[in-house]
């Protein structure tokens, strides 16, 4: 369900689009404390109240940014090759550039504020987190189908919490960066976590044994 107030008149789509890449510009150049919903006016263009009728929160407006960069950004964030090791790859650089360059901020300030607020978390859940943690699921899912990957040893939701909790705890306690090293050590670390036995250190499976399908 869509984050904006259902009052008003309909949205014109540039005004929309115009918001919605403020709200994240702006956030990850000063920091969610210092977004307002002034301030995302402001730099989209539109008067105040057009934010306030269609989104009630700057959080509201986060929730929905990020939500729609998702969907533009579709086939990289959901990628189907047939190749289990490039579409991980594939997913993990799109999401680490993305956080470096546009929704870290966001992301890091929504999940702050759920903590104490369970209407948020639901939301962040449902539109942001969880959609994240089953594009990768989907990916890890097929790779085991096709042999490539085994869940013998270690659960396919324990490998998803291990790449999303790297990147996590990277985001939150800005130690290391995310960024296209990680996604490559993350990506050769899936592919030893969840090696088919029998496999050998390239990830083919050794003569004479057969890949579990």
């Amino acid at each position: 369900m869509a984050e904006m107030a259902a009052r008003g008149r309909p949205r014109s789509e540039t005004a929309r689009r115009a918001v919605l890449d403020a709200a994240l510009r702006l956030c990850q150049r000063d920091g969610y404390q210092a977004l307002t919903i002034k301030g995302i006016a402001e730099a989209a263009g539109v008067g105040r109240q057009t934010v306030y009728r269609w989104w009630p929160t700057k959080e509201a407006v986060l929730l929905e940014a990020l939500r729609d960069l998702v969907h533009r950004q579709g086939a990289r964030l959901a990628p189907d090759t047939g190749d289990t090791l490039g579409d991980i790859r594939t997913l993990l650089d799109t999401t680490f550039r993305l956080a470096r360059e546009l929704t870290g901020h966001a992301l890091v300030g929504l999940m702050a504020e759920a903590q104490h607020d369970p209407g948020l978390s639901a939301r962040l859940q449902g539109t942001v987190v969880g959609p994240r943690r089953a594009a990768l699921h989907d990916v890890l899912v097929r790779g085991v189908e096709r042999g490539e990957l085994s869940d013998d040893e270690v659960s396919l939701g324990l490998a998803v919490d291990f790449v999303f909790g790297t990147m996590w705890y990277r985001l939150i306690s800005h130690h290391a960066p995310v960024d296209d090293d990680l996604a490559q050590q993350l990506t050769h670390a899936l592919s030893r976590l969840l090696r088919p036995a029998g496999a050998t250190a390239d990830g083919l499976a050794a003569p004479g044994r057969k890949r579990r399908l």
